[in-house]
């Protein structure tokens, strides 16, 4: 009934283009969302758009499911029950067709925030016409103003879904009428760190095939496992980030540039031939008639989170052990002499060259299989929560980090962290390192003769 696809939409007379992802229902595009996504263009990612454009399609699958509901509050209501405990009945049956499983309640929540804050803007952002009370957005298909009327009655109750209806008690007073899925309160999760005894075996052995060595993989991962970047910032990469250290000519300063906002190459000149420093995003559009890979909407697309740079618009490498930096530069020339052989229509430092097109941009999902490969070709199993994944080895680099006895706003500085919070997960307490101080306190307890010998005692053999 409601299908995801991707857009293009043209918003002036002038020949460029966004790319996004839509929601098709039987009556075309949905307009409000699109006008939404346009509204947040700048400020929010691709990977947010597909959540949200997730969001809204199962609202409005769980809507036409339901189309004989008149009480709104009552569909809102069943919505957020519905995503909480799924939609089979005792008898593992379904009539709706939905065939929802039950949801995490981080999923529940996630999906609640997206449709809350698209409301909320629907809400706001459409004024009244100056000709009189007629909302602009009331045209279109009946699906654009199913969501015009939902967001009239959101601006009047001021509440969404079921968990957020406010209704009166007996004494008047404001309650929840219905409270959301309530998770367990629990400490963050460890971080999933790729073993570091394996690391140098990946390295060496991983990424070898017979007499043939993945000098990308190699380089990639050292960016990751070394540096404690994202699995998705080396795609952003291009030749021109990379140079030798002038302090250590064995090592190299590797900067990688923000997709659109960076600084394009120096030796660049612009269209008139004069020498220009202008951003990578237009850098890519004159040159290559590329957008940066952050806005793209296939699988050449690569993430780029709001982080901290290092100076304008770049984060720089911060190699916690001089060896990794070493070994880095190393890779790095043996992987120059294959990537000068190849003809390039991008600035892109990581190329395929084992299949077609080679010479094209490298695409993370290929990297994720073959590093899953190269894992399991040392014996390894792949799993996010053995830190075998790519990510794993970014929780690997903050946990050496901290061993390090790093201080927390220079782990923030080291990890390119906007928030100092962020780094919490790699800075609380392991497992192993909670039963290291219960083993310590023992002994203490032990040396002081408490009672607890009296209860090893007890124990029945």
């Amino acid at each position: 009934m409601f299908v995801s696809v991707k857009v293009k939409v043209r918003t002036d007379n002038t020949g460029a283009i966004i790319h996004m992802p839509g929601l098709l229902t039987p009556n075309g595009l949905l307009t409000p969302l699109l006008d939404y996504f346009l509204a947040r263009y700048l400020t929010r990612s691709m990977s947010w758009r597909r959540k949200v454009v997730r969001s809204v399609e199962l609202f409005m699958d769980y809507v036409q499911a339901n189309a004989a509901e008149r009480d709104t509050r009552a569909l809102f209501d069943n919505f957020a029950k519905r995503l909480t405990a799924g939609t089979f009945g005792d008898d593992n049956d379904d009539p709706s067709g939905l065939c929802w499983q039950p949801r995490s309640a981080p999923d529940v929540a996630n999906i609640i925030t997206d449709l809350t804050l698209f409301f909320e803007w629907l809400s706001t952002a459409q004024p009244k016409s100056k000709a009189g009370n007629i909302n602009p957005l009331e045209r279109g298909s009946p699906y654009d103003q199913m969501w015009v009327d939902a967001a009239r009655l959101h601006r009047r109750e001021r509440a969404l879904l079921g968990h957020l209806w406010p209704k009166k008690d007996d004494e008047g007073k404001t309650v929840r009428r219905v409270q959301g899925k309530r998770a367990p309160t629990s400490r963050k999760a460890e971080p999933p760190a790729f073993p570091e005894e394996r690391f140098l075996d990946l390295i060496s052995d991983g990424f070898r095939v017979g007499r043939r060595t993945n000098y990308r993989n190699i380089l990639i991962t050292l960016l990751m496992h070394g540096a404690g970047f994202r699995p998705s910032e080396p795609f952003h990469l291009y030749v021109e980030d990379v140079v030798q250290h002038p302090a250590n000519p064995r090592s190299c300063i590797v900067r990688i540039h923000h997709p659109s906002e960076g600084a394009a190459p120096a030796w660049w000149k612009d269209p008139m031939g004069k020498a220009s420093q202008p951003n990578r995003e237009r850098f890519l559009s004159t040159q290559f008639g590329l957008r940066p890979r952050n806005q793209l909407d296939d699988d050449r697309e690569a993430g780029w989170k709001g982080c901290l740079c290092d100076a304008p618009n770049y984060m720089e490498a911060h190699w916690l052990s001089p060896q990794y930096g070493e070994l880095f530069w190393t890779n790095w020339k043996l992987y120059l002499a294959q990537v000068a052989r190849e003809d390039r229509d991008h600035p892109f430092a990581f190329i395929n060259l084992d299949r077609e097109p080679v010479g094209s941009m490298f695409k993370l999902p290929l990297f994720n299989d073959q590093h899953a490969e190269a894992c399991r070709r040392i014996g390894l199993v792949v799993a996010k929560h053995l830190g075998t994944t790519p990510h794993g080895h970014r929780h690997a680099y903050g946990r050496r980090c901290k061993k390090a006895g790093i201080e927390p706003e220079l782990l923030r500085i080291l990890m390119h962290h906007s928030s100092i919070e962020s780094q919490e997960v790699y800075t609380q307490p392991t497992s192993g390192e909670v039963e290291d101080a219960l083993q310590k306190a023992a002994l203490k307890l032990s040396a002081a003769s408490t009672p607890s010998t009296r209860i090893t005692s007890a124990i029945p053999t």
